[in-house]
């Protein structure tokens, strides 16, 4: 057969097999936005074939799984070869999927990517669960297993027989940063005043306190400089620990000097052979007097606060069965709740820019002042800046490259401050979300009314449209 023409000139060298293999992962990436859009037209109908439990498998296996823990890449790469051997046992029936071809590159590319060898043990899919009373997970993993199995024999009884299922908690996000912007459980973004102690997280497991204080006088605007974390008391796992940071005093130890709390809980073979245990709550020093991780395995939960510059930042990811374990004396949450609404500077979740005046004023009022300029020659973060609105933008620009909320902000806190480092402190706050939050289709927030978020409403022809040219481009580029 003759090679088909293309529409314009030069288009055939992207078809080229160097170009292909350089572009696979993203490639592959498209090709699982496809056909995870549950629209039905990248799918081939091949009722035998099982790819998505061989997918769904290897997510369970994996989804408890963190870089912090030691053994982790032991078990990733035990946990790839389960999913390629599942593939290979679903190959025949799977012959002419694009969901099938693309799993079993991106196993190839992945195994490649971790030096994960071909052969060695693999993960079951089909584990004895052993419950671990302080995990989180293990606690879910066989509450779910036993009710499963109740199921499955009931519905023998009655002629109707179900496949392995494996359960994934849900699990809510919530981040505090900048002046200071909150993201919250429901994936709201507010800026707000909140000057003081505010409490984020209030249950009967966690309690989150931030206190907030003015960044500029006369403004508004408020920055943390306090953080309080309690862990409360988990009987036979943990007593109670606190932990608290202050500007400069980012500490790697609870109050009581201690790094961790309970028994060990996990046991794993590492990469080098050496066995590596964690206990059901330790704190993780990520770097020096900027980067903390609180781990609290009993509960499920994460926690990460860093110093960027004079002020605090904190992301928390939680299981959502947690989060609402609460009653009506603790129901001033700004996480769950968000701020209330004298307290907050955005419209609804339009975040106007402030302009000469008051920021750029009051930048201008202290440089001026000669206490001010005396004070700043010994400023240990840095001389205050002016910046007009383009320069924020170029500033922030440096470190956020799409312009959804994060780079918002972070123009927004440039204009109000002055303070360079509200840069790093929103490229930093979004990198931590990317870490934390669970739902990967919900990470960009755009801001109300502006042209991208115009363009990411919910205009289903038009998304359906692009998602069968961009099914149409990689079947062209891989075949």
């Amino acid at each position: 057969m003759g090679r088909a023409g293309c529409c314009c000139r030069g288009a055939e060298r992207l078809a080229s097999p160097s170009l292909v293999r350089r572009f696979r992962p993203v490639l592959l990436l498209i090709i699982a936005l496809c056909c995870g859009a549950h629209i039905g037209q990248c799918q081939v109908a091949t009722p035998q074939c099982r790819i998505q439990k061989c997918t769904t498998d290897f997510v369970s296996l994996t989804s408890h799984l963190t870089p912090a823990v030691d053994g982790f890449h032991t078990e990733f790469c035990k946990a790839l070869r389960a999913y390629s051997a599942c593939t290979q046992r679903t190959a025949k029936s799977c012959r002419g999927n694009l969901v099938f071809h693309s799993a079993v590159l991106g196993i190839s590319d992945l195994m490649s990517q971790r030096n994960c060898s071909r052969d060695g043990p693999t993960s079951s899919t089909h584990p004895e669960v052993h419950l671990e009373p302080c995990s989180y997970h293990s606690r879910t993993q066989h509450a779910h297993t036993h009710s499963h199995v109740h199921a499955h024999t009931h519905s023998h009884a009655h002629g109707h027989g179900h496949g392995h299922s494996h359960y994934q908690p849900g699990y809510l996000f919530c981040g505090l940063f900048g002046d200071p912007h909150l993201r919250t459980f429901k994936d709201s973004f507010q800026t707000c005043k909140v000057e003081g102690a505010w409490p984020l997280i209030d249950n009967d497991y966690l309690s989150v306190q931030v206190t907030n204080v003015p960044v500029v006088p006369g403004s508004s605007a408020t920055a943390t400089n306090k953080i309080t974390i309690i862990f409360k008391p988990y009987e036979g796992c943990t007593d109670q620990r606190v932990y608290q940071a202050v500007t400069d005093n980012l500490p790697a130890a609870f109050d009581d000097g201690t790094v961790s709390s309970g028994d060990p809980i996990h046991t794993f073979a590492g990469a080098d052979g050496a066995a590596g245990k964690v206990r059901a709550l330790w704190i993780s020093e990520r770097t020096p007097g900027h980067h903390v991780e609180l781990h609290a395995g009993y509960i499920g939960v994460t926690v990460i606060v860093r110093q960027l510059g004079r002020y605090l930042t904190l992301a928390v990811r939680i299981p959502e069965e947690l989060a609402q374990a609460y009653d009506a004396t603790q129901d001033l949450q700004l996480c769950l709740n968000g701020c209330p609404s004298g307290e907050r500077i955005d419209q609804a979740g339009h975040l106007p820019l402030p302009l000469s005046p008051p920021a750029l004023g009051l930048q201008l009022q202290q440089l001026r002042r000669p206490s001010y300029a005396s004070q700043t020659q010994v400023y240990p973060y840095g001389t205050p800046q002016v910046f007009g609105v383009e320069g924020a933008k170029e500033r922030c620009r440096e470190k956020l490259e799409v312009q959804d909320i994060y780079f918002h902000s972070c123009v927004f806190d440039l204009l109000t401050t002055g303070d360079a480092n509200f840069t790093v402190a929103a490229y930093s706050a979004q990198k931590d979300m990317e870490s934390l939050h669970p739902h990967r289709d919900r990470w960009r927030i755009y801001p109300r009314g502006s042209a991208t978020s115009t363009l990411n409403c919910d205009c289903q022809p038009i998304k359906q449209l692009t998602l069968l040219l961009l099914c149409a481009l990689t079947v062209a580029l891989m075949y």
